[in-house]
């Protein structure tokens, strides 16, 4: 009997147990993160800082690649719903077009925090580099580089609003310099393929040309292998701070400066923020601003993200 007995209590303890850790798996809080797109470096040290982070405090991560299709990325999100996130960290791939996805998630109290670009809708707290300011110093510093003179050319990317305030603020730094022409603007989408084409057509068509601005590395890479390739004394600039980008800096040649952002940071600072309001906080900011920094020749060596 007193066998009975202490096997029926050990079946229950067993059971509560399994009971206990099945409800604690439930209770597991779920963090879910859409990107606009993955074949990015820069989108590859935030996802590792949002999964180092998310080890920390225990909680389960869903990651989602966009592919710059928002209607991929809306449906993403509704899949991340039916699997019960608690958190939304929203990269969009287009600002206007994820407002659905937006209203979705805070339709079922899902706290939603946009990391690099801002969203449309209800979202609770944005959080993203100083976009405008990397532009101006980006073309700043690549203006100083030319003397104040000479005919510059903007290697533009997809129209999100990162990538519109980068180019507004260096448009703003060049229109200080008198000596400076802006002489043409063209999309090399933030590829590097498709910037090297780009690149190699501005150059054949601008005999003069002496300075370029890419949006981002990615398509700086692109331009740096037409400069090279062209033999022509073509001074770039760029904003990121991606490693390759780095490495061409520190090695010298046409790649003279990138201003920096910090990926790493940004993801755990919007984490942060969603998490002081899971945790009940009332008045947490609606934005938070990132700062960026000039990465050149003088601090390429010491420098990552």
């Amino acid at each position: 009997m007193n066998t009975l007995l202490k096997t029926a209590s050990a079946a229950a303890l067993a059971l509560a147990a399994t009971g206990g850790i099945a409800a604690a798996q439930d209770d597991q809080l779920t963090i879910g993160m859409t990107f606009q797109e993955m074949n990015n470096p820069y989108f590859v040290s935030m996802q590792e800082a949002l999964n180092e982070a998310a080890a920390q405090i225990g909680a389960r991560v869903i990651v989602t690649d966009a592919g710059h299709d928002v209607a991929k990325q809306i449906s993403d999100v509704e899949d991340m719903l039916q699997q019960g996130i608690d958190i939304l960290l929203l990269n969009p791939t287009d600002s206007a077009g994820v407002e659905s996805a937006v209203r979705m998630a805070k339709d079922q109290g899902v706290i939603v925090v946009a990391v690099d670009a801002n969203a449309n809708g209800p979202v609770d707290t944005f959080v993203g580099s100083k976009n405008r300011d990397a532009g101006y110093q980006s073309c700043a510093y690549l203006a100083e580089a030319l003397g104040g003179q000479g005919e510059v050319a903007i290697l533009d990317g997809i129209p999100v609003v990162p990538i519109l305030q980068r180019v507004e603020g260096c448009q703003e730094a060049l229109s200080e310099h008198e000596g400076i022409t802006l002489v043409t603007t063209q999309n090399g989408r933030q590829d590097r393929s498709v910037a090297l084409g780009v690149v190699e057509n501005m150059i054949q068509s601008h005999p003069n040309l002496a300075g370029i601005f890419s949006v981002n590395d990615g398509g700086a890479m692109g331009a740096l292998a037409a400069i090279q390739g062209s033999g022509r004394d073509i001074k770039l600039t760029s904003v990121d701070g991606a490693p390759e980008a780095v490495q061409a800096i520190a090695d010298g040649g046409p790649f003279i400066q990138t201003t920096a952002q910090f990926p790493r940071d940004q993801v755990r600072v919007g984490l942060g923020m969603a998490l002081a309001q899971y945790w009940g906080a009332r008045v947490v900011p609606t934005e938070v601003p990132i700062d960026v920094r000039t990465v050149d020749a003088e601090n390429a060596a010491d420098f990552s993200w």
